[in-house]
């Protein structure tokens, strides 16, 4: 398996936390980004994997290790608090400030210059960083989630284990919108700036998306979470959980909205469309 391929990445997974500040995604745990995206902020995170033929609009900023895959370019710097693996032909058009070793391939181009202050190779690297996601990945497709957060701490060096970022192969992201073709899991406690678009879309509670939903398949925005924007799915069900609040339109197949919901607009379903109330001992259903 490889990030060139269709590879481990079968979803967009926002991890819980993750805010965009100043036109950079930021996470406190790892990213990966599959091959042939275009991420049009920075990125900063605690060891950052991009895959081939990713174009990264802005500066990346890696706690510990940064991989820069063949093809890749990186329009600002790139700040590496570990050691730095470069594939062929890479281009950063800023600087590239590496504090441990740096692996780099045949043709790349740092325009600004470079600076490591440990050993620096000239080759075509493959990293240990990569080998931790494609396994990880692995031992939880099979279930094997006990094997995986051994894994997890084992290759943290002690270190919390934190939810990685996952954009998968031809991703688009921008201010303006995260586009994927797969599904779209947003965690606990984020704040986005975009309209997000996937094959289905879950949203966790107490986040804050600055855009629009948009999804083929369910829509699930969770309790405590604020959507300024439209929710839209072509046949799915959209689910507001208690406390959500939509500042747009719904637009779904089915339609299911709990009690204590808040939706500024209107509301449309092609199906059936439900009101849940919660009482203290069962949920009632009210068509």
């Amino acid at each position: 398996m490889s990030l060139r391929g269709d590879g481990p990445i079968e979803e967009l997974s926002i991890p819980s936390g993750t805010t965009v500040e100043e036109h950079d995604v930021v996470v406190d745990g790892d990213v990966l980004v599959g091959g042939q995206s275009t991420v049009e902020l920075g990125v900063r995170g605690r060891n950052v994997a991009i895959g081939e033929r990713v174009s990264v609009g802005d500066d990346i900023e890696a706690e510990g290790d940064c991989r820069l895959d063949t093809w890749c370019s990186v329009d600002g710097n790139v700040l590496v608090g570990e050691d730095a693996y470069l594939g062929e032909r890479v281009t950063v058009t800023g600087r590239l400030m590496v504090s441990g070793d740096l692996d780099i391939g045949d043709d790349v181009t740092i325009e600004e210059g470079f600076e490591a202050n440990g050993w620096i190779v000239i080759r075509n690297p493959v990293p240990t960083i990569v080998f931790y996601f494609i396994v990880l990945s692995q031992l939880l497709r099979v279930g094997e989630t006990d094997a995986a957060d051994e894994l997890a701490e084992a290759l943290a060096d002690g270190d919390d284990v934190r939810d990685p970022l996952l954009v998968p192969r031809s991703a688009e992201i921008s201010d303006d919108a995260w586009r994927v073709s797969t599904p779209a899991t947003v965690g606990d406690d984020c704040r986005l700036h975009g309209n997000l678009r996937a094959a289905s879309i879950r949203v966790g509670e107490r986040n804050e998306v600055f855009g629009s939903l948009r999804a083929r398949e369910d829509v699930t925005v969770s309790a405590d979470t604020v959507i300024h924007g439209d929710v839209t799915t072509r046949g799915g069900t959209v689910t507001v959980e208690r406390g959500a609040r939509v500042l747009g339109d719904v637009s779904a197949g089915d339609l299911v909205v709990y009690d204590g919901a808040e939706i500024q607009g209107t509301l449309r379903a092609r199906g059936e469309m439900k009101l849940i109330q919660e009482t203290d001992s069962e949920l009632s259903l009210i068509h």
